[in-house]
């Protein structure tokens, strides 16, 4: 099995430590925008709500380098699936951080929107002219929500052919990022229309945004540790290798009926090739090796494939045009 980075095919490497160095540019840039929207927040909800969303932003990049430096130790023997599941644990990390603040931040500005909470938005003077602060407040969000709408959007070009969910979290952290700006910057220029509500519903806007990816990806993260059936990024439907597989496995001349099952253990998936032999037949082991090897072919992610000779296919994994006693070869 391959149990490292350095060990995936020579395209998804590259592509690997593409997003290794993305992750680092992304710490950096976001230290910059935190420091920046921390200075010009003043009493502000909706810029109270930005900084902290853009403090959150960092963890999906930690959680993805820890994840990696751990996935590189391989695997021994009390490890013997290697550590891809530091992928899935990231995930998790990353998405309860997302949905607890999306909750915190709902709850605070509602209950600012109930209190009537009119932020106070001052003056400031450089060269003896005064300013508003809140031309300030605007130029700080407009500046930060370029960075994360770049480095978003080449994280979700990445996401996908790495097999990447915490990348593809982090993608989606960094859209609640920029959208998290934009709706700031309608919210403070609200206030300065005298709409002092402007700017807690631009905060519940962006937290009630938060708080859904929250909530999908715990559920995504969940359903992964508790071996879920492998699924593509952002859908729950049956990864399309789980049939290929099975086609595979079907159209071998000794095997009667075949059926897979796959659980994504990070960027690689473990999976199980159960088939039953067509009657009166005895599989040599050379020709049970050879279906794990075409089996294995299949895609990238399913280097570790194992090919279990039964009698009696799981009754769970018997597709509904099988019959799970009779044969269809001879």
């Amino acid at each position: 099995m391959r149990s490292s980075h350095d060990e995936l095919p020579e395209k998804q490497t590259e592509l690997l430590r593409k997003a290794i160095r993305l992750e680092w540019i992304s710490i950096v840039a976001m230290a910059f925008v935190i420091t920046a929207v921390g200075l010009a927040a003043g009493q502000s909800q909706a810029m109270k709500t930005a900084f902290a969303e853009d403090l959150l932003s960092l963890l999906p990049p930690i959680a993805f380098l820890v994840g990696m430096w751990r996935v590189g130790k391989g695997v021994d023997l009390r490890h013997p699936y290697g550590h891809h599941r530091a992928i899935g644990a990231g995930h998790l990390v990353s998405a309860v951080a997302l949905l607890g603040f999306g909750l915190s931040l709902v709850i605070d500005g509602a209950m600012t929107l109930a209190k009537g909470e009119r932020p106070p938005i001052g003056a400031f003077s450089i060269a003896g002219f005064t300013f508003w602060s809140g031309w300030l407040m605007v130029g700080v969000m407009a500046i930060s929500v370029v960075p994360p709408m770049i480095l978003g959007r080449m994280k979700l070009k990445l996401s996908e052919p790495l097999h990447d969910k915490v990348l593809a979290a982090d993608a989606d952290m960094n859209k609640a990022d920029w959208s998290t700006g934009l709706a700031t910057i309608a919210g403070v220029l609200g206030i300065g229309m005298g709409l002092w509500w402007a700017d807690s519903v631009a905060a519940i806007a962006v937290a009630t945004s938060i708080l859904k990816d929250g909530f999908t990806n715990v559920r995504a993260a969940v359903a992964d540790l508790l071996d879920a059936r492998a699924t593509p990024i952002d859908t729950m439907e049956a990864h399309p290798v789980i049939q290929q597989q099975a086609d595979v496995a079907r159209a071998a001349d000794w095997v009667d009926r075949a059926a897979v099952r796959v659980r994504d253990m990070g960027h690689v998936f473990h999976s199980e090739v159960f088939v039953v032999p067509v009657a009166d037949h005895q599989p040599h082991v050379a020709e049970i090796e050879e279906l794990r090897r075409r089996c294995q072919e299949v895609d990238w992610k399913t280097e570790d494939t194992v090919v279990v000779v039964t009698e009696h296919l799981p009754g769970h994994l018997v597709p509904p045009d099988q019959s799970s006693t009779s044969g269809t070869k001879t």
